[in-house]
């Protein structure tokens, strides 16, 4: 198992309660939820990625078990990695999807 397949049960999940429609793919060892094309949530190894708007990344930052996503030695900003401890709840884990979904809209699609 690269990914944690149960969280990427729950964030499924919460995209069909709101009847939000996305593809999941496979990228960087782990899973992607796109919405309109555009990356918004995933999951890394045991922790949850999501891209929200990077005007309130460093706000967010300062929450529990959030850390910037960096695979190339520099941190993407907009991009936001939680421990698996920070979402074990699932209002904890909707708080981070949601601001991922808010964002999306407005979110630059990447070249194909």
């Amino acid at each position: 198992m690269a990914y944690d397949e149960f969280l990427a049960e729950r964030i499924q999940r919460v995209y069909e309660e709101k009847r939000m429609p996305y593809i999941a793919k496979r990228m960087f060892g782990g899973i992607c939820f796109l919405v309109d094309d555009k990356m918004c949530a995933g999951v890394l190894k045991q922790d949850l990625m999501v891209r929200i708007d990077p005007q309130i990344n460093e706000e967010q930052l300062s929450k529990p078990g959030a850390r910037p996503m960096d695979f190339t030695g520099k941190s993407m900003k907009g991009f936001i990695l939680v421990d698996p401890v920070n979402i074990d709840m699932d209002e904890d884990l909707e708080y981070w999807l949601n601001l991922a979904l808010e964002f999306n809209p407005r979110a630059k699609a990447s070249k194909k």
